[in-house]
């Protein structure tokens, strides 16, 4: 165990433009739980890890190992550093309990000897494990995996800001797609033009509040002139007067 400190990589090296990252990736909290378990040197890899990846580390009482707050999104994971034939129950029963709990959630097995590999196969199938509820990730040693969780939670977060902007996007075409039919609307009115339909969008709102809006309402919070004004009310409340046929302005009148 004296050594153990030695054998762990320069996790700057590991990603060196991960290690100059403005701004922070997310949040990991770690189970004291599972930290009392680790050896030191262990915990100050991970430390430099998280530091290096522009991660802020908090040390909590949480059910999981490990749970990482990234673009909004929050991803647990067991982390199983010792498989034997000693844990292997209690490992399992508490996957099964997690997974009814997080909607992210991860299992992390070290695995670096066959016989380790073939226990952990042949207990999955024991209990009853269902592929993918969760993922199970099986590792050849400590290091790398908890570089398998931090890329896994990264790429969770960049899918969730992706998923975002996407609805973003969505959403700003709608709004678009929305004001042009406000525009064709009010424009149809005879005497109104782009820049009055723009104020009483700004000013009032809705096609329906400017329906409803008198004509002194008009007059009172936009800069349209008062002819502007009546033809608007009229539009909207005389039928004889939006139901008689309008001359199109893009047409001239042919003699």
């Amino acid at each position: 165990m004296a050594n153990l400190e030695a054998r762990y990589r320069d996790p700057t090296a590991q990603n060196p433009s991960k290690a100059t990252t403005s701004g922070g990736s997310g949040v990991c909290m770690m189970s004291t739980t599972w930290r009392d378990d680790q050896h030191p040197s262990f915990i100050n890899f991970i430390s430099s890890f998280l530091s290096a990846n522009a991660f802020r580390l908090n040390f909590v009482p949480i059910a999981p190992d490990f749970i990482f707050n990234c673009g909004g999104l929050s991803v647990a994971f067991i982390f199983v550093t010792n498989l034997d034939s000693k844990c292997i129950s209690p490992v399992f029963s508490r996957v099964q309990k997690l997974k009814g709990q997080f909607a992210h959630l991860y299992v992390v097995v070290v695995l670096p000897t066959k016989e380790q590999n073939e226990l952990f196969v042949h207990s999955y199938f024991k209990y009853g494990m269902e592929l993918g509820k969760p993922t199970f990730v099986p590792v050849e040693d400590l290091e790398m995996g908890f570089e398998k969780i931090v890329k896994i939670a990264l790429s969770r977060g960049v899918c969730k800001r992706q998923d975002v902007i996407t609805k973003l996007k969505a959403e700003r075409k709608q709004s678009v797609q929305a004001m042009d039919v406000f525009l064709r609307v009010l424009t149809s009115i005879p005497g109104i033009e782009n820049h009055d339909a723009n104020a009483l969008n700004q000013a009032i709102g809705s096609i329906e509040a400017i329906a409803k809006a008198s004509k002194e309402y008009i007059l009172q919070n936009t800069d349209l002139s008062a002819d502007k004004a009546e033809i608007i009310s009229r539009f909207f409340r005389d039928p004889n007067f939006y139901m008689s046929p309008k001359i199109n302005r893009s047409e001239k009148q042919v003699i």
